[in-house]
């Protein structure tokens, strides 16, 4: 049985469909999951509650964790590391290896590209939650006490992705007709990792013996865009004028007062104010997969929302 701890978010349904595919027993866990085609059992489960993980993983061979919280740095710090312990405890009891999808926020600002080996220097509230998580799983597997890894993606975008940045920032408001928005700088690199491709490289590293007990960053495309590149090549696959204003710092900020969750995202900002350089060589190297193209990916996901148009 393959479990997936967290269904429902954007990289679990691309992942789910391939798992479905491949016709293996398929277990999605959540708070409410949905039923999708190929799924041999839901199961409604709180991860932040021991027992339940422990029914919600039992019979399972791998472990997916996927979960995401509201975006909040307090509920973060009160329930992750619940969700982990829970996690590691319920795949120690059921022989299951476990696959955490993780994201950069515990490297911090980082001079230069993020790599496998970059070190957890974390400069937010958030980072420093990732950074406790990620330590006490990668404390299990060179202890010997479990299998796992960590697959680490940048931010992400793709069809269906509506948390993802660009999505939310750029695609969504496009199909509305609305102005794109960019964070702090339209002249900086930044990297993203397209959902499709990290949830293949998932069924990829857990299917790879040689994967195990180890961090990976999944497949993205090196050279990322500059943010008024990615914005003019989505609004001409959207049949858009490329209209975008630039969020400051102090916008981000005095928008905060009125919205928690744009008050969250402004200890985050260190993300947009210099390159954000993803890489995912490693991934490459072993596996011969460097990412879908910018131009291909933005496309796909531009199409994506002219089917529910």
């Amino acid at each position: 049985m393959i479990t997936i701890l967290g269904a429902g978010g954007a990289i679990s349904n691309e992942l789910s469909k391939l798992l479905a595919a491949s016709k293996q027993p398929l277990r999605l866990v959540g708070r409410h999951p949905a039923s999708m085609p190929g799924a041999t059992e839901i199961v409604s489960a709180d991860l932040s509650d021991k027992e339940q993980t422990i029914r919600a993983v039992a019979g399972s061979s791998v472990v997916y964790l996927l979960a995401g919280l509201k975006y909040d740095h307090k509920v973060w710090a009160a329930t992750w590391p619940l969700i982990m312990a829970n996690t590691i405890e319920a795949c120690k009891r059921a022989g299951a290896k476990l696959i955490f999808f993780d994201n950069v926020y515990m490297y911090g600002r980082v001079n230069g590209s993020m790599t496998e080996e970059t070190p957890f220097n974390p400069c937010s509230k958030k980072g420093e939650i990732r950074a406790k998580i990620a330590v006490s799983l990668m404390d299990e597997w060179k202890d010997g006490s479990l299998t796992a890894m960590i697959a680490r993606a940048a931010d992400f975008y793709g069809p269906r992705a509506g948390n993802g940045i660009p999505n939310t920032m750029v695609f969504g408001p496009f199909h509305k007709n609305q102005k794109a928005m960019c964070l702090v700088s339209d002249s900086l690199p930044h990297s993203y990792t397209y959902t499709v491709d990290a949830a293949q490289a998932l069924v990829t590293l857990a299917g790879s013996e040689s994967s195990w007990n180890q961090t990976w960053h999944l497949p993205t495309t090196p050279n990322p865009l500059v943010g008024k590149e990615f914005i003019a090549s989505a609004a001409k696959e959207m049949g858009l004028p490329p209209k975008y204003r630039v969020l400051s710092r102090p916008m981000v900020r005095i928008f905060g007062w009125f919205n928690p969750m744009v008050g969250e995202v402004y200890e985050m900002l260190y993300q947009n104010d210099a390159p954000y350089l993803f890489d995912s060589s490693k991934f490459a190297r072993t596996f011969g997969f460097a990412g879908t193209p910018y131009a291909e990916g933005i496309r796909l996901t531009a199409a994506s929302y002219r089917e529910v148009a």
